[in-house]
């Protein structure tokens, strides 16, 4: 079981410096900071055995793997039972094109975030992926012109930390 972990000031300025580079040496992390990089060690340590720190990702560029075309699929399954859940969630997160799925209260039932070749492949999948099972009443899909990323997450009672910020 995860240990209940306060975070001070130092372990949120560990965790923004994570988030915008998971490959930080513990050295690097500890001189930004001003912590000793066994300490740095055994701080980042327990932010991961307290399940804060979930793993580290490697973010790849859609378009130069030749899936350039990304959208976002609202998805509404009848019926909408916990029976047909697991196994929906299942094939479409087995599916290549599939980026991210999130299960939503509203009138649709899911968010399906993927990335496809071109106009031709996104049909192919909407008609094949999606709407081919009898449960998928309604696919409605919508391009993604662009996205950007936002800042690290941190818990909504902390104060911003600025590395950047000097007092003087």
């Amino acid at each position: 079981m995860a240990e209940s972990v306060v975070l001070d000031p130092v372990d949120l300025h560990l965790l923004r410096l994570l988030q915008n580079d998971a490959r930080a040496t513990y050295r690097d992390l500890a001189a930004q900071v001003g912590v000793a990089p066994s300490t740095c060690l055994d701080r980042v340590t327990r932010l991961r055995r307290a399940g804060i720190i979930l793993g580290h990702q490697l973010r790849l560029d859609p378009a130069k793997l030749g899936r350039g075309l990304e959208a976002l699929l609202s998805v509404q399954v009848r019926p909408h039972r916990r029976e047909l859940v697991g196994p929906f969630v299942d094939r479409i997160r087995a599916l290549p094109e599939s980026r991210t799925v999130f299960h939503l209260t509203g009138p649709d039932d899911y968010l399906v975030h993927v990335a496809v070749a071109d106009m031709t492949d996104l049909q192919r999948l909407v008609l094949d992926g999606f709407t081919a099972h009898r449960e998928v009443a309604r696919v409605e899909t919508r391009l993604i012109f662009q996205q950007w990323d936002c800042g690290p997450l941190l818990p909504p009672e902390s104060p911003a930390i600025t590395p950047s910020a000097k007092t003087g």
